[in-house]
C-alpha cells in the first residue's frame, strides 16, 4: 500500500544529475567558524533536506549558495563547475533560486505584479507594461503548480502565508530556477498550510528541479525528503538518503542523539545522587 509519505517522497523519473556540489565548505568570521568541512549534493529531482537547530549553520549554508557571503574554504560547483559567487545576481544566473521567509514579496501589489516583480514584459515603442500576457503567463505558471487564484489583481497580502510562499516558489520555477532554495517554508505556517507548501515543494522537484529544503522541523523533511543532511555547530552531523534512514532514527539525531542519550545518563546520576543522599538525611534524622 503507498502511502501519502511515499507519493511526497518519489522522486521524478529519469537521470538524477548533480547540479550542485560542496566538498570541505567552510566560513569563518574571525575567529568563529560558523561552518567546517561541509559536503553536499544536490541533484536535479530531488530534495536535499538541510536541518539543523539555531546556530547550527543552515543560514550561513544559505548565504554562501546564495551568493551573499563567499565560502572561506572548499569548493563549490555548478554542473561540474568551480564557482566562488560574489553576489546573488551571480548565483541567480547559474540558476539557483532562494526564497527567503520573508519571500521578497510587497503586500500591497497584486499577484501578477509579484510574479513578474523586477522581470516585468514590455511591448511597443513605447515599453509599456504588457498586462494581459503578463495576466495570462502567472494564470497559467500557478494553474500548473495547483493553485488557483481567481483574481489575480488581489494584494499578495490578502492570501494566506502558505499561497504566498507557493507564489515564490512558483515565479522561481518559471523563470529558470535549476536549484531552488527554501528557507525554513513552513516555520510560521500552521499544520493545513504547511501541508499545502509541502505539496508544492514536492511538485518543484518533480519539475525536474534540485530543491533545497531548508528546515528545524524533521517530520515535514520526512514527508518530502530524498537526502537529509543534520548540521550540528557548523559541522555535518548526518548526510543519509531516505533509504538508509527512518523519521524516528532521524528526529534522534536532529534532537541531538548521543548528547541526549549522554545528557540522561548525566540527569539520572545526579537525581540518583540526591535520592541517596536524601535517604541518608533521613536516616539520621531521630524518629
Amino acid at each position: 500500500m503507498t502511502t501519502t509519505d511515499d507519493r511526497l517522497a518519489d522522486p521524478v523519473s529519469g537521470p538524477t544529475t548533480e547540479i550542485l556540489q560542496l566538498t570541505d565548505v567552510g566560513k569563518s568570521y574571525g575567529n568563529v567558524h560558523a561552518l567546517r568541512g561541509v559536503s553536499m549534493t544536490v541533484r536535479q529531482g530531488e530534495i536535499t533536506c538541510v536541518l539543523g537547530d539555531n546556530g547550527a549553520g543552515k543560514s550561513t549554508l544559505i548565504k554562501i549558495i546564495a551568493g551573499l557571503h563567499q565560502h572561506s574554504e572548499g569548493v563549490v560547483r555548478v554542473n561540474g563547475e568551480e564557482v566562488s559567487f560574489s553576489s546573488p545576481r551571480e548565483s541567480l544566473a547559474r540558476g539557483i533560486a532562494t526564497v527567503y521567509q520573508d519571500l521578497a514579496l510587497v503586500p500591497l501589489m497584486s499577484v501578477w505584479r509579484n510574479f513578474f516583480m523586477g522581470a516585468e514584459l514590455r511591448k511597443g515603442p513605447l515599453r509599456s507594461l504588457d498586462t494581459a500576457t503578463m495576466k495570462r503567463v502567472a494564470n497559467e505558471e500557478l494553474l500548473r503548480m495547483g493553485i488557483d487564484i481567481p483574481d489575480l489583481e488581489r494584494p499578495v497580502g490578502s492570501l494566506s502565508g502558505g499561497q504566498r510562499q507557493c507564489i515564490a516558489i512558483a515565479r522561481a520555477v518559471y523563470f529558470g530556477a535549476k536549484v531552488l532554495i527554501l528557507d525554513e517554508p513552513t516555520a510560521a505556517l500552521g499544520v493545513k498550510q504547511s501541508g499545502v507548501v509541502l505539496k508544492y515543494v514536492a511538485r518543484a522537484r518533480d519539475a525536474g528541479l534540485g530543491v533545497v529544503f531548508i528546515t528545524h522541523n524533521p517530520h515535514h523533511a520526512y514527508l518530502v525528503g530524498n537526502h537529509f543532511v543534520i548540521l550540528n555547530r557548523g559541522r555535518v552531523s548526518l548526510d543519509a538518503s531516505r533509504s538508509e534512514i527512518g523519521l524516528d532514527q532521524l528526529t534522534n539525531e536532529m534532537a541531538g542523539g548521543a548528547e541526549l542519550e549522554a545528557l540522561g545518563h548525566e540527569l539520572g546520576s545526579s537525581l540518583a545522587e540526591v535520592e541517596a543522599d536524601g535517604d541518608g538525611e533521613r536516616a539520621l534524622r531521630p524518629s
